[in-house]
C-alpha cells in the first residue's frame, strides 16, 4: 500500500509503527456553527481511509479532536447570548446527526480540548523549560519559530520569506513577529482557566499537539486534516511536538482537497457557502457522499447541481444492476453456491469476483484511489447485469461482492427499490394509484390489448415512472424526465 505523504511530497510505501496497527488522528471542526461540505469532505475522506484500512486488517485508532474552546465560540456565543457550553453542545449534537446521515462512522475517540487544559498547560510548561517558548508580559505565552530548527519542511516554505510576509501588529509582545501562541490570556469575562502564567485558555495549535500526543503517543502513523490546515496550524504542531517530545511527531501527513462551488471557492461573502444540512434538505445523502468519493481525496471537488445530477445517476446504475435482487442473506448465499460449486469441483459460479476485488484493492492500495475503485464496481455491475440475463446463477455471487466492495466506500447499503423511487415524493400519483395502473396494465395484457398495456406503461414513463417486469410481478422505479432532469 502506498499513501502520498504531504511531508515529502511523494507516495510511500506504508509501514506502520507497530505492525498490524494504524494509529491516525485528524483535525476535527471548531464548532461554533453547523458543518459545511469541506468539513464533509473531510469526514468522508478520512471515513474512507478508515474503512479500508480495516478492510486490509489494520487494527485502526482514529482519533478525531473537536475544538470547543476559541475565539469564534466566544464571539458567537456572546451574539446568541448563550453559554459556551449551550453552543458548543449544540453544535457537537448537530455534527454527529450530519455525519452519521453522511454514513461517516463515528472516530474511535473524539476527545475535546476544554477536557485536556491540563495536559496542555503541561506541554506548555515543557516547551518553556526547553527553550522554546516564552512567557511575555501581558500573560501569553509564545512559542519561538527560530528556535526550532525545521520549522517550514511541512509546507517547504522559508523563514526569511515568511518573515518579510509577516504583519507586525501593534500591541506587540513577541520576541519576533514569526512567534505564536501557545497560551492567551483571558480578557475580563471570558473564559478561562489558571494556569502558571494566570486565568487564560489555550491556543489552537497547543491543543491537537496535547491531545493527540495523550490519545496516540509522542509518534503515530498518519496525522490528516483538510487543505488549509497545512499551514499554520500542522506547521505548528511539528514544531510544538517534536520540540516537547524530542522524536518524530508522525510518519505520514495527509490532506483533503478543497471543495469548489460551480468551479469557485466556496465563501459565505460569494453567497455560495452551504452547511451539510442545508444540502440533504434538496439531496440524498447518499448522492452528496458519492460526489465526494467519485473524486481522489487529494482532489478538488466542484458542487454543482450537474456534479449531484452525475452522481445521482451514477448510483442509479448501480441500484438498477441490484434491483430485482433477493438481498437479504445475499452473501451467504453467494457463497454457499461458491462453496457448492468447489465441492462439484466444478468453476465457481462467482469465480470472476476475485478479479474484480484484486482490482479494488489494487487501485485503493494506490494512495486510495476511489476513482479507479469505482470504475472496478461499474465493471462489477455490468458483468451483474449480463450474469441477470444469461446466467442466473451467478448473479448472486456477484450482487454480494458488489454490495460488499461498495461498502468499503460507504456506498450501496439502500434497498434498491427504495433508493430508485427516492425521486418520486413530487410526483401526481400517489403509490396506491400507481399499483392500480400496473394492475390495469396487467389485466389488459391477459386480455391480449397490448395497445392499451403499451399506453398505460407510455403515460407512466412520462412521468419518470419506470415498469420493471419480471415472472415475480412488475415492479417500478423513478427516473427523472430528460426534460426535468435538464432543468
Amino acid at each position: 500500500m502506498q499513501i502520498y505523504n504531504t511531508l515529502t511530497r511523494r507516495k510511500e510505501v506504508f509501514t506502520p509503527i507497530e505492525p498490524g496497527k494504524v494509529r491516525m488522528y485528524v483535525c476535527g471542526m471548531t464548532v461554533y456553527d453547523y458543518c459545511h461540505l469541506g468539513h464533509a469532505r473531510v469526514m468522508v475522506a478520512f471515513d474512507v481511509i478508515t474503512r479500508y484500512l480495516r478492510h486490509r486488517g489494520y487494527d485502526v485508532t482514529y482519533v478525531r479532536n473537536v475544538t470547543d474552546i476559541d475565539d469564534k465560540i466566544l464571539r458567537r456565543a456572546d451574539e446568541n447570548g448563550e453559554t459556551i457550553t449551550s453552543l458548543t453542545e449544540r453544535m457537537i449534537e448537530a455534527m454527529h446527526e450530519d455525519e452519521a446521515r453522511l454514513s461517516v462512522l463515528p472516530p474511535d475517540q473524539e476527545p475535546r480540548a476544554t477536557r485536556h487544559i491540563d495536559d496542555i498547560i503541561a506541554m506548555v510548561e515543557t516547551l518553556i523549560g526547553k527553550g522554546y517558548a516564552y512567557a511575555a508580559d501581558n500573560g501569553d505565552v509564545y512559542y519561538r519559530v527560530r528556535k526550532f530548527e525545521g520549522y517550514g519542511k511541512l509546507n517547504n516554505r522559508d523563514l526569511d520569506e515568511m518573515r518579510s510576509g509577516a504583519r507586525v501588529e501593534v500591541d506587540e509582545h513577541k520576541e519576533d513577529p514569526l512567534d505564536f501562541v501557545l497560551w492567551k490570556a483571558a480578557k475580563p469575562g471570558e473564559a478561562s482557566w489558571p494556569s502558571p502564567w494566570g486565568e487564560g485558555r489555550p491556543g489552537w495549535h497547543i491543543e491537537c499537539s496535547a491531545m493527540s500526543k495523550c490519545c496516540l503517543g509522542d509518534t503515530f502513523d498518519i496525522h490528516g486534516g483538510g487543505p488549509d490546515l497545512t499551514f499554520p496550524h500542522h506547521e505548528n504542531e511539528i514544531a510544538q511536538s517534536e520540540a516537547a517530545n524530542g522524536t518524530t511527531f508522525v510518519n505520514t501527513w495527509m490532506h483533503a482537497g478543497a471543495v469548489r462551488v460551480n468551479q469557485e471557492k466556496m465563501s459565505k461573502s460569494l453567497g455560495n457557502f452551504f452547511t451539510i444540512r442545508e444540502v440533504l434538505e434538496h439531496h440524498d445523502p447518499e448522492v452528496v457522499r458519492y460526489l465526494l468519493v467519485a473524486s481522489h481525496y487529494r482532489s478538488a471537488i466542484n458542487y454543482s447541481p450537474d456534479s449531484l445530477s452525475e452522481a445521482r445517476k451514477s448510483l442509479e446504475r448501480f441500484y438498477n444492476s441490484l434491483e430485482g435482487l433477493a438481498l437479504e442473506g445475499l452473501a451467504l448465499e453467494g457463497l454457499a453456491l461458491e462453496e457448492q460449486a468447489q465441492e462439484a469441483g466444478e468453476p465457481a459460479t462467482g469465480a470472476v469476483a476475485p478479479e474484480f476485488e484484486a482490482r479494488f484493492t489494487a487501485a485503493m492500495d494506490d494512495d486510495f484511489n476511489t476513482p479507479e475503485a469505482l470504475s472496478v464496481l461499474f465493471d462489477l455491475a455490468r458483468e451483474l447485469n449480463r450474469a441477470k440475463k444469461e446466467a442466473p446463477g451467478e448473479a448472486p455471487a456477484l450482487a454480494a461482492e458488489l454490495r460488499r466492495l461498495g461498502g468499503i466506500l460507504g456506498l450501496l447499503q439502500q434497498d434498491p427499490a427504495t433508493f430508485l423511487k427516492a425521486g418520486a415524493s413530487g410526483l401526481p400519483l400517489t403509490e396506491e394509484e400507481i399499483q392500480a395502473k400496473i394492475a390495469e396494465r396487467a389485466a389488459a395484457k391477459q386480455a391480449k390489448d397490448f395497445a392499451a398495456a403499451d399506453a398505460i406503461r407510455d403515460e407512466l414513463a412520462a412521468l419518470g415512472i419506470i415498469l420493471k417486469d419480471s415472472r415475480e410481478g412488475t415492479t417500478w422505479v423513478f427516473e427523472k424526465p430528460d426534460a426535468e432532469a435538464e432543468a
